[in-house]
Parts: C-alpha cells; structure tokens; sequence
C-alpha cells in the first residue's frame, strides 16, 4: 500500500511520518490485504493541529475518510486513525459477505461530465445571479446494492451517492437527511 504523509503549510518531520506508515500501514492491512493507497494530511487548525486521512482500500472504488483534531499532531492522527480502524471493522464484515454471495466486481459505467457557463457577456452580473454549475471530475456509477451504496456513503463521509440499483439497473441517489436519517430516492422510471 502506497502512503502518501503531507503537510499544509508546515514541515512533517522523520518521526511523524515514520508513526504514521507504521501505524496506518498496520491498522488497513489488519482488515484489506491489497488496499491500494492512503494520503494523511496535517494541518493547522487554530492553535491546534488537524490530521485527515483518506484510505482506498479496494477496487470498488471504496474510500474510507476521517479527521481529528488536537494539540499534539500526534494526538489527532491518532485519532483520525482510530475512526478509520472502527470504520474499516464496522463494515468489514458486510464487504466479505458481498463478495461470498457469488457476485463479482460489476463494471461501473462512466458518469458524464458538464459544464454550464452562464452567456458571456460584458456585462457586470448581478448580485442574486446564479452561478454556474461544474461538474468538476468524472465519476464513475457503481452497480450496488442500497445497502452497499449506504455503506459506501458512510465510509466516506459523503453527503450523497448515486448508484446503479443492482436490483432493477435503475439509476437511484441515497442521501443523508437533516435528521441524521437517510433518504432514498429510486424513480419509477428507472430502468434504462
């Protein structure tokens, strides 16, 4: 597994990073043997310092996320570190039983990308225009199941997932409501 240690606006020594291999590189490979990379970001946070890291565990396109804050680096990747372990062990156990079922690895298709620019214009634009919406990197639509999708979105702290339904091909999004409950949107029409 590729570990990627940087730091924003500030220099990670020798010790801190050599912590951090050894105790990521312990910690995902407990749980995925073949995980393909993880990026740990330090930063200041105020008077204190914040460690996030992002971990890849899979082919699936899985990405596990989280962040702590602290005094001490050393504390907040710590703690970051022990959100992901509980994470990675959370939801081990489903992605083992996914794959047990007999299904394998379904190709994602590819989302398209757009880019809607407001008309040019010399013209001063007004302050309650809309801006312009950019989709800003490509994606790729996985086939899931809700629960995989669920479960995806939980892992990397997502606000939303769109998915193909494995159950009908049809396009549907989960979504994390104000409540803290999640919503589901899969459309009559779906399929195709």
């Amino acid at each position: 597994m590729d570990i990627s240690v940087k730091g924003k606006n500030l220099d990670v020594g020798d010790a801190l990073r050599s912590h951090v291999e050894d105790n990521l590189g312990n910690v995902v490979t407990k749980y995925f043997n073949h995980a393909i990379d993880a990026t740990v970001m330090f930063s200041r946070q105020g008077a204190g310092m914040r460690a996030d890291i992002s971990v890849h565990p899979g082919p699936r396109g899985l990405v596990v996320q989280s962040g702590s804050e602290s005094d001490d680096p050393y504390a907040a990747f710590d703690g970051a570190l022990e959100r992901v372990a509980t994470q990675l062990r959370r939801y081990k156990r489903r992605l083992v039983n996914h794959h047990a079922k007999g299904r394998g690895i379904e190709e994602m298709q590819p989302a398209q990308q757009y880019v809607i620019q407001p008309e040019d214009s010399d013209e001063e634009v007004a302050e309650d225009a809309q801006p312009a919406v950019i989709a800003e990197m490509e994606t790729a639509i996985a086939t899931l199941t809700v629960s995989e999708a669920v479960m995806r979105m939980d892992l990397g702290e997502l606000p939303l997932v769109m998915f193909r339904n494995s159950a009908n091909g049809g396009l549907n999004v989960i979504y994390r409501r104000e409540d803290g409950n999640i919503g589901w949107i899969d459309p009559e029409n779906s399929v195709g």
